[in-house]
């Protein structure tokens, strides 16, 4: 059986296979494995079903709609498909039901992909693990006592475990990218506007979040992303310009290590040296250097905007706060500490950042980073307690991914290897706004010679 959108798109066209057969092996292994891993929240079997019945009528007429017709995906629990749950991992939203689906999950809807379900987040999206109050832990497939990170654990599980050949998400501080990392996948985030986005939760980190992919290949990023791209007027960042393709591909890579004198596993630093040393024999100019950011003002923007963030949401539905778990109500506690004088210091300090970022990359087409500064730990923690043998803090090992967000850039995490353990390492690579096309070309290059490692095996369906 086919396990890329790619592969199994050509088998769909030949024949070969059929959508109510993936639909049906997807929900198969769903009822088999998940319970090792609790990826999915919520399943959609009925729906799946009668969409892959279609699915199958247009491609036997030679009518699919796109290269995504009749594969199956899953959803993440915060982006709202209609009539299923959005809970956003809280009780507060056990029983939401949206009307319609969030643009970008009507779009691949168009496009002929069949959504399975929902796949588990921590509560609001806002942790680096994956565990709430309602649906309980999400644990990685690599190694069910560990994590697959967060927020988009459960979308990460789900395509580790090859329960779906892919999985959209959301990516606020490197929630896309940090969980392909730990499951050995490629997660990709776009730059702020390059995927239209509307009919959803409120945006309570501004536009620091953007939809993204988790899948096994980069080329299957490519394809979900001819889907997800576009503009839409109702969403005027969405009318952004793309940056000019690079003029070759030898590029200019600037390899940041780590980021002052936070900790990193040394075996994830030992295997990003060893990826800029093949990009160096591959041609391209790859320099070392020390983060080009002062760090305490990234956090000092992360600080402002996720915790007024969360007490405004609070605010405006009062229930909310009354089911909410410790972390929540913590969070939106300190919100209200702050003021709007706070919050209007951390938005000039994004645009000044922003503006930093977009002259940085004027010298440099690429930033080279670890993706996370951690291997996986155990499920139940929301952070590891060291880093190489230094105590580590909430956000340590997410050090690498939480300033994209804020600049806006694309970004995308690559499979390179595994530790001695066994466990995934992911390489970052970070480029100019804009420049998402030019960013995925390298990915394709570097994929080639660096190829990723195996998925777990699973038992069979």
């Amino acid at each position: 059986m086919p396990e890329t959108i790619t592969d199994i798109a050509a088998a769909l066209r030949a024949g070969r296979v059929t959508s109510t057969a993936l639909v049906e092996r997807s929900l198969q292994r769903i009822r088999r494995l998940d319970g090792r891993f609790n990826s999915f929240v919520a399943l959609d079997e009925s729906g799946a079903a009668e969409a892959a019945r279609q699915s199958d009528a247009r491609l036997s007429q030679g009518a699919a709609r796109s290269a995504l017709e009749g594969v199956p995906i899953s959803i993440k629990d915060n982006i709202h498909v209609a009539g299923m749950p959005s809970t956003w991992g809280s009780p507060a939203l056990a029983a939401f039901r949206p009307a319609i689906d969030e643009l970008p999950v009507a779009r691949l809807r168009a496009a002929g992909a069949i959504v399975i379900g929902k796949t588990n987040v921590p509560e609001f999206t806002l942790e680096g693990y994956t565990r709430n109050d309602l649906f309980g832990v999400t644990r990685n497939p690599w190694n069910a006592d560990l994590t697959p990170g967060g927020s988009t654990g459960g979308g990460a599980a789900s395509v580790a475990a090859g329960l779906v050949p892919a999985a959209i998400g959301t990516d606020g501080g490197g929630s896309i990218r940090r969980p392909a990392c730990h499951t050995g996948l490629v997660g990709f985030k776009p730059s702020i506007g390059r995927w239209a986005r509307i009919d959803g939760f409120p945006t309570i980190l501004t536009d620091f979040e953007t939809i993204g992919t988790l899948s096994r290949t980069v080329d299957d990023a490519l394809l979900l992303d001819s889907v997800l791209k576009g503009p839409d007027a109702r969403d005027r960042r969405s009318l952004y310009t793309s940056a000019a393709r690079w003029p070759n591909m030898r590029v200019r890579i600037l390899h940041i290590a780590r980021f002052d004198s936070a900790p990193v596993d040394p075996e994830v630093s030992a295997q990003i040296s060893t990826l800029a040393r093949r990009l160096t024999e591959e041609g391209h100019e790859v320099r070392e250097s020390q983060v080009f950011f002062n760090l305490d003002d990234v956090a000092r923007i992360w600080h402002v905007v996720s915790r007024v963030g969360v007490a405004w949401l609070m605010r405006e539905n009062p229930s909310y706060e009354e089911q909410a778990g410790v972390s929540a109500r913590a969070m939106a506690a300190d919100g209200r500490k702050l003021t709007g004088a706070d919050y209007i210091d951390a938005l000039e300090r994004v645009s000044a950042f922003r503006r930093l970022c977009a002259e940085f990359f004027e010298r440099t087409e690429v930033i080279l980073t670890p993706t996370a500064a951690a291997l996986p730990w155990a499920a139940e923690r929301p952070y590891p307690d060291w880093i190489d043998g230094v105590p580590a803090g909430p956000r340590d090992h997410a050090i690498f991914t939480g300033w994209v967000n804020i600049s806006g850039v694309p970004a995308i995490s690559l499979p390179i290897g595994v530790s001695l353990s066994g466990l995934p390492i992911g390489a970052q690579l970070a480029a100019g706004f804009g420049a998402d096309e030019s960013l995925l070309a390298l990915a394709q290059e570097i994929s080639r010679i660096t190829p990723s490692p195996p998925l777990p095996r699973m038992e069979s369906v």
